[in-house]
């Protein structure tokens, strides 16, 4: 067994999947982790950082215009690489801009480059999950996300890790011009690799908007294609809450940047990696929807840890018994997180028709970042009003209607596998 296995994890496929991982994951999390850092460290309140989630709904609604990617050509480097090139050069260049700007004097401004960010890092996910999603065969489908998954998390170790570190250091501007050249890898595995041809691109732009909506909803009928959104919306809600605001509650319970560099990301990355690594070699036994019924479960009671930590806090002296607990709490919900999330995506793109991955799968993901959008710009204000530990404990409640929804979607003793 364990040969195969090998074999399949050091394969050009996955190799790209890597990258692909990489370039997504890392303007998203310089938008949940180091802007909120910068904010915070120039005494901006929580309230408002927390409203600043709003800048992040092209996530929400990239569905809109994901029909032009899946229509239009762009750079002649084909339909998916061209969206992929562009997207990646804009977001190096808004990324090294930002730091210019001053919180305490171009709030409205940082906001509009950050929604700007937003809008481009929205399209190159577009771009680089059609692209995956073509590229991989069905019997590389789990591996290849789980790498994905990986790899999107290990991104956010540089703006949610060495850049917290070098901000301690360097002024801001420097730390996001550094930061943006971390886009670079990703541009030249544009540039190496092929176009995937898996389909042809719709013939007009009506039929590239209206075809995947019909398809979806005659393959589920209507009731069954809500029930899935609804899923999609719920399932990660209440994670998605816990962490919004997950560096401010560090800095609030007494850590420094430093520690929240060297401790708190690097205690998460690494559960992060093993639990998306067991979690798509578990669901080789276990089927995609067992997995998220167990891993479901696991992720929910990850979030009752920072209610611990809420409790404790927050800490006059930060020593070693301190570190530790951070780090215990932190890698028990990146755990969670890795081993959920790999049957999530999983699920996504089990849910999607090859005939119309773009615009399919940015409507699924879509819903999946819509609570880290609209939900979380609540959470400064939630957290005012009730403190961290009370917080922490209604996004473990959030949790559970998700988890309602499983026996409908993914049944236990039903995979319910759909269309191939």
């Amino acid at each position: 067994m364990s040969t195969p296995l090998w074999r399949a994890l050091f394969t050009r496929n996955m190799l790209i999947c890597v990258f692909t991982g990489f370039s997504s994951g890392l303007p998203l999390y310089l938008l949940l982790n180091l802007v909120p850092a910068w904010l915070r460290s120039e005494h901006v309140d929580l309230t408002t950082i927390g409203l600043f989630a709003l800048i992040q709904f092209p996530y929400t609604w990239k569905f809109i215009w994901s029909p032009l990617l899946d229509r239009y050509h762009i750079l002649r480097l084909g339909r998916r690489r061209g969206w992929m090139l562009a997207s990646q050069l804009g977001l190096l260049l808004i990324i090294a801009a930002l730091g210019a700007f001053s919180p305490q004097h171009d709030m409205t401004t940082i906001a509009l480059i950050c929604t700007l960010l937003a809008f481009i890092s929205a399209t190159q996910d577009i771009a680089l999950d059609a692209y995956r999603r073509e590229l991989l065969s069905d019997a590389e489908l789990g591996l290849g996300n789980s790498i994905h998954i990986n790899a999107y998390r290990i991104a956010g170790l540089v703006p949610g890790a060495l850049s917290l570190v070098l901000a301690d250091q360097l002024p801001w501007h420097w730390v996001f011009a550094i930061t943006a050249l971390f886009m670079l890898p990703g541009m030249l595995l544009t540039l190496l690799v092929r176009e995937p041809v898996k389909a042809d691109a719709p013939k007009t732009l009506r039929a590239a908007v209206i075809e995947p909506f019909g398809e979806f909803i005659r393959r589920r009928g209507a009731g069954g294609a809500l029930l899935v959104l609804a899923f999609l919306f719920l399932y990660k809600l209440g994670d998605s809450m816990c962490t919004a605001l997950a560096t401010p509650f560090y800095l609030d319970m007494g850590f420094s940047k430093t520690d929240i560099g060297l401790i708190a990301k690097n205690a998460g990355l690494w559960p992060s990696v093993i639990g998306g690594i067991l979690g798509g070699l578990w669901m080789i036994r276990l089927g995609i929807n067992r997995a998220l019924w167990i891993f479901g479960f696991v992720q929910l009671a990850s979030i009752l840890g920072f209610a611990w930590l809420a409790a404790m806090g927050p800490f006059e002296d930060i020593g070693m018994d301190e570190r530790l607990m951070l780090a215990l709490v932190i890698a028990f919900e990146a755990l969670g997180v890795g081993v959920g999330t790999a049957a999530f995506v999983a699920f996504i793109a089990r849910s999607t028709h090859p005939a119309y991955t773009a615009t399919q799968f940015a409507l699924f993901t879509s819903l999946a970042a819509m609570p880290r959008t609209f939900v979380n710009a609540t959470t400064g204000m939630l957290v005012d009003m009730f403190g961290w530990q009370q917080f922490f404990l209604l996004c473990a409640a959030l949790a559970v209607p998700g988890m309602l929804l499983l026996p409908a979607i993914a049944p236990w003793n039903g995979e319910g596998r759909q269309r191939r």
